[in-house]
C-alpha cells in the first residue's frame, strides 16, 4: 500500500542514508504528530508501550531508541513509574520529546552503530518506527540487546514491508541461537489505523 502522506512517502524512499533522514526529520519535526496521530491513526507507540509496561518491573530505567518526538516515552509513562532515557537521530525531534517531560535523559544517537553506553544498562527496551523502510536495518537489534540486561524485555515494531525482505525471521533465529536474546514472540498489530497498516509486534528477551 502506497502512504498517502508526502513525508511518510519520502521516508519510506529513504535509502539508509544518515544526513537525509536527519534532514527529513527536521523538517517534519513541527507537524509529525498532527501528521501521525491525527492524520494517519498512528497507534504503534501505544500498542508497544503497552506490551512493554506488562513486562516491566516496577522500578527501573527503560530506553526509547529512536524515541523521535516522545510519543512512546508518553504512552509508556501512562502505564509505568519507570525512567525514561530517549535517544534518536533528529536534534528537532529530540526537542519536542522533551517537552513532553517524561524522559531522564535524551541524546542524539545512530542505531545503525552500537550505542555509546554499557552494556546491560537498561531493565527494559523500546523501539517504534525505527525497524522500517529506508531506516535501520534488522542487525541493530544487537546493539539494542547489548545494552538490556539479561532478562530485560525488548519491545520492538517492524514495518510489514521490511519482514520478510530484510529477513527478520533469520535475523531473531541468529540472535536466539547467538545468545544475544533468550527468545521472542511475535505478533501483528495495528500500526497506523486510518491507513490500515499493521506492523509486526516483536517482544524479546534479552539475554
Amino acid at each position: 500500500m502506497e502512504p498517502n502522506h508526502p513525508l511518510l512517502k519520502r521516508a519510506y524512499e529513504l535509502a539508509g542514508d544518515r544526513e537525509e533522514i536527519r534532514q527529513l526529520y527536521a523538517d517534519w519535526a513541527g507537524t509529525y504528530e498532527a501528521d501521525t496521530l491525527d492524520g494517519m491513526g498512528y497507534v504503534g507507540p501505544a500498542v508497544a508501550a503497552e506490551a512493554l509496561a506488562k513486562a516491566l518491573p516496577k522500578t527501573g530505567r527503560v530506553l526509547d531508541a529512536g524515541c523521535g518526538t516522545g510519543l512512546a516515552g508518553l504512552e509508556l509513562a501512562k502505564h509505568s513509574a519507570v525512567q525514561i532515557d530517549g535517544v534518536d537521530l533528529s536534534a528537532e525531534m529530540l526537542k519536542k520529546a522533551a517537552e513532553k517531560n517524561v524522559y531522564t535523559s535524551l541524546g542524539e544517537a545512530d542505531l545503525t552503530r552500537p550505542l555509546d553506553m554499557p552494556e546491560n544498562s537498561y531493565d527494559g527496551v523500546i523501539s517504534v518506527g525505527v525497524f522500517t523502510l529506508g531506516h535501520v536495518p534488522p542487525q541493530s537489534l544487537e546493539h539494542l540487546a547489548r545494552v538490556a540486561k539479561p532478562g530485560a524485555p525488548m519491545v520492538v515494531t517492524v514495518h510489514e514491508g521490511v519482514w520478510d525482505k530484510e529477513a527478520y525471521p533469520t535475523q531473531l533465529a541468529r540472535l536466539k541461537e547467538a545468545g544475544v536474546i533468550r527468545g521472542y514472540t511475535v505478533d501483528k498489530a495495528f500500526y497506523h489505523e486510518k491507513e490500515n497498516y499493521t506492523c509486526k509486534l516483536c517482544v524479546l528477551e534479552a539475554a
